[in-house]
């Protein structure tokens, strides 16, 4: 074979190599830039059907009891990895820090493209989860419930909505946006359901009501 025909043969193997590299790329999964799926509506209403309807107690209760936003990778804390999964383009520094990317809240429909106009919201609050038994687990698993990755317990939002919602059930406070009202709810008794937490009269009479929509 003469050196030209080497030459050829192997260009066209190179190229054939990269086409099929970026064919697989293309069809490779993407990853996940929202919150977990929360279950169905038929599920959330049979979890609550079965949760225990109980006072809420916040005597004891402090934040630093549930040690949050721990290294998850590398330099990665949870809040950085919410960070990146629920934001478009999401650059990070070498420390893990957003540097640039976009983020859509869905509490009220808002668009961020700096990461210090979002919070990372505990969508069952911290001090929630104590009233409702959390005041009588362990370290670990306080530990384990507010840096939750798998369930739908931790999602990217604007810091002042976040702020505004603060400790409330839903009971006391929603979504302003409406459209995202069912997810939110079936998230909420997913997580309560999953952690065994207890509920009292008016968030479960609420919870019922929404639901009922779903």
């Amino acid at each position: 074979m003469s050196k030209f025909y080497a030459r050829r043969r192997v260009s066209i193997l190179a190229a054939l190599s990269g086409l099929i590299a970026s064919v697989a790329l293309f069809n490779a999964p993407t990853a996940s830039a929202a919150l977990p799926t929360p279950v169905s509506g038929a599920t959330a209403r049979s979890y609550l059907a079965q949760l225990t309807v109980a006072t809420e107690d916040r005597t004891g209760y402090n934040r630093d009891l549930f040690p949050h936003w721990i290294t998850q990778s590398g330099t990665c804390n949870t809040r950085e990895v919410v960070l990146k999964r629920d934001g478009t383009n999401v650059v990070q520094d070498s420390s893990c820090a957003a540097t640039s990317g976009s983020w859509y809240s869905p509490y009220d429909g808002a668009t961020w493209t700096a990461a210090s106009d979002l919070d990372i919201d505990h969508l069952v609050p911290l001090a929630e989860a104590w009233d409702s038994g959390a005041d009588s687990w362990t370290t670990s698993r306080r530990q384990s419930f507010a840096n939750d990755l798998t369930r739908p317990q931790l999602i990217a939002v604007t810091d002042n909505v976040n702020q505004a919602k603060g400790d409330q059930d839903p009971a006391t406070w929603m979504p302003s946006r409406t459209a995202y009202r069912c997810t939110y709810v079936r998230a909420w008794v997913q997580v309560k359901y999953y952690y065994d937490l207890s509920v009292d009269s008016a968030e479960k009479s609420a919870l019922t009501n929404y639901l009922a929509s779903c």
